[in-house]
């Protein structure tokens, strides 16, 4: 059976609903997880955070095993990870049990993150890379508003959040059913030798002439020997790391995950109640897809410099705003509106500009016979930028305060942008292998002359 090329896409992009999910429950599962198996603050914690432990070894493991093996092969892999994670959190007996299936989950969460903006990115033309590549964030957000609607609906069941954990198994199970039809990266199989076939596939998915030359392009680069890890760090190839490490560490610094895992947090703070809280989650979610949507609709129109640009710039700014609030909040009554405001305004600069683009980049810009590697390391610096944020929210909240902390995020997204300015070089409407060309003649300042002139208009 031959999938069309939007089922394809699909499926390609449906690990980031999982990951988005798999991440987003636990918000509302913890609650129940403490009451009914009677978890001190530090155990709860722990089964919150082991499945970061688990992304951490998935992002390690899984996108360069796809070097190897082939990207089609670990999507089905990550899909069963995910199967038997979700299963295995759903009907734990035990915390041990749990932390045991959270962290197997995680391998997955891990190895999604790498590859599915990778598959998509190999599949997709260079003219709707951006938009194709950027479907993983979109799905990401789908699968967390989805888990916030699961943990309201399911939040006075007697098996509550074993309802909640363990109904990721039913889009892990259509993912593994997908991921047997989806097709091989063409640029995996030219790598290996199998030309004819990434052609058939090629044709599947572009013109005729389109296929043809986009073939010739490939085998012209692929003829190269197998990357490892010292090639990673390779001075060719620097600019690619220096620019995917940062923005993989700047997008978690940046504070997503503090308003994403904090968000009920933050609005309490703000003086809404708790029950108010968790159904206003709902509608921040709601609001998280919208905004992804229209940002995906809209990736490659604007160069990808520019996007991430503006975006630190809006991020920063709702911080800002927001400790301001914090800090002339008078009447609780009605602060709880400024909160949402800013709150909405950091989304939306996120969902919009930095959630997707960074996947995007990070899938497109390292050479192909290093790229599941190099991506599975960027990745990793991800998850571990992101379990820093998230320890230690709760911790700097209490001994410096929110005021403070707001500031310091909103500094941190005023930093993002002068990075982008001086490190990132522009990847949108070039093709894969032109990307690599200008790394291998180090000429990367090139991709960026066209458009320069009206980034440094922002500054």
């Amino acid at each position: 059976m031959r999938l069309s090329k939007n089922l394809i896409y699909f499926f390609g992009a449906l690990g980031g609903l999982l990951f988005g999910y798999d991440t987003g429950v636990i918000a509302g599962a913890q609650i129940l997880i403490q009451e009914e198996l009677h978890l001190s603050n530090a155990e709860i914690g722990f089964v919150v955070s082991c499945i970061l432990i688990g992304a951490v070894v998935g992002a390690i493991l899984i996108s360069p095993l796809s070097d190897r093996y082939g990207r089609k092969k670990m999507v089905i892999l990550t899909a069963l990870i995910f199967l038997i994670g979700a299963l295995g959190s759903g009907f734990s007996p035990n915390v041990s049990f749990l932390i045991i299936s959270r962290m197997f989950l995680g391998i997955a969460v891990g190895g999604a993150s790498a590859l599915v903006p990778m598959y998509l990115a190999e599949l997709a033309p260079a003219n709707q890379r951006g938009s194709l590549s950027s479907l993983n964030q979109l799905m990401i957000m789908i699968g967390m508003l989805l888990a916030y609607i699961a943990n309201y609906v399911w939040r006075l069941s007697p098996i509550g959040w074993e309802l909640m954990l363990g109904f990721a198994a039913l889009p892990a199970l259509i993912l593994f059913i997908g991921g047997i039809l989806l097709p091989e990266s063409p640029r995996y199989l030219v790598k290996v030798g199998k030309r004819e076939e990434a052609e058939n596939i090629l044709l599947n998915i572009r013109t005729k002439s389109e296929a043809e030359a986009e073939i010739l392009e490939i085998e012209e680069q692929s003829h190269q020997e197998k990357g490892r890890l010292k090639d990673v760090f390779s001075k060719w190839v620097r600019p690619a790391v220096v620019a995917a490490f940062g923005l993989a560490i700047l997008q978690q610094w940046m504070g997503c995950n503090t308003v994403f895992y904090y968000a009920p947090r933050i609005l309490m703070s703000g003086g809404t109640d708790a029950a108010s809280a968790i159904r206003t989650q709902i509608f921040l979610g709601i609001f998280y897809v919208i905004v992804t949507a229209v940002a995906v609709s809209l990736m490659d129109r604007f160069d990808r410099r520019k996007v991430l640009i503006f975006g630190a710039i809006g991020m920063g700014l709702s911080f800002f705003a927001l400790s301001a609030a914090f800090h002339l909040e008078g009447d609780k009554a009605g602060f709880h509106l400024f909160t949402f405001i800013f709150l909405a305004t950091y989304i939306s600069s996120f969902c919009a500009t930095w959630g997707p683009v960074m996947w995007v980049m990070i899938g497109e810009i390292f050479p192909l016979k290093i790229r599941g590697l190099a991506v599975g390391i960027a990745s990793l610096v991800n998850w571990v930028a992101n379990w820093t944020v998230s320890v230690s929210f709760p911790v700097l909240e209490a001994k410096i305060g929110d005021v403070i902390l707001f500031i310091s995020f909103g500094l941190v997204c005023i930093a993002a942008a002068f990075f982008v300015k001086s490190f990132v070089f522009e990847t949108r409407g070039y093709t894969l292998e032109q990307i690599e060309e200008a790394l291998l003649k180090d000429e990367t300042k090139k991709l960026n002359d066209k458009k320069r002139a009206s980034i440094a208009k922002v500054f």
